[in-house]
């Protein structure tokens, strides 16, 4: 049995939702939440395997909220169930870490789908969220070999992304290594390593695969 708790801001689409998976024997709804805050607070006191959460709700949207549960429960499941289908909004909850993305728009059987995929360790994303998804990789990927670089960002590490934005914003090697809590030598072999893998020869062409992948 697969326990779900459901967080949306409004009451009419939770009980809709409620009754929309009543019917699946592998699925319970443990229970119901108005917003982020409230989340930490159920998942204190009630184990759930996979939450159902909307992004945009009053107090703490989800996309805070998901970062916070998972900073705590690192082997939560996360299905966002939203309205939104802008890229921005998706990147933005996967780098907060859920597992999946379906918009209000689906069907009935396909958010049950990706309770069980995202369940199961997978990651889920309803049809038009993919293809969004596929769109933006190819426009990635054209818009960095037009600039003749051998890699995308996505090909970065978290790691390496932080670094080559603060280089790219004129920071020192040191001032790098205070704000990261790590040494100047770390720093440099950061530095080195990105030069390589990104085919470029100095600082200027760190800048300039900042600027095409928009991380200023």
């Amino acid at each position: 049995m697969i326990k779900v708790l459901i967080v949306e801001d409004h009451k009419i689409l939770r009980d809709g939702l409620k009754a929309a998976l009543s019917g699946n024997k592998e699925i319970k709804v443990i229970g119901e939440c108005e917003d982020g805050n409230q989340v930490m607070d159920f998942l204190e006191k009630n184990p759930i395997d996979v939450i159902l959460m909307d992004i945009k709700m009053p107090i703490m949207n989800g996309i805070d909220a998901t970062q916070q549960v998972i900073e705590k429960y690192p082997n939560m499941k996360i299905l966002v169930l939203s309205m939104h289908n802008e890229e921005a909004y998706i990147t933005k909850i996967f780098k907060a870490g859920a597992s999946g993305y379906i918009l209000k728009n689906t069907s009935i059987s396909e958010m049950i789908d990706g309770i069980k995929k995202v369940h199961s360790g997978e990651i889920f994303y309803s049809l038009e969220v993919a293809n969004i998804m596929v769109s933006k990789y190819m426009n990635k990927t054209i818009k960095a070999k037009s600039k003749n670089f051998t890699v995308t960002i996505d090909d970065l590490t978290k790691r390496e992304r932080e670094i080559i934005k603060l280089i790219s914003n004129e920071f020192t090697n040191q001032e790098i290594a205070d704000k990261l809590f790590i040494s100047a030598r770390t720093v440099d072999t950061h530095r080195r390593n990105l030069l390589q893998k990104l085919g470029v020869k100095n600082t200027a062409g760190l800048v300039k695969f900042a600027m095409v992948n928009e991380m200023l």
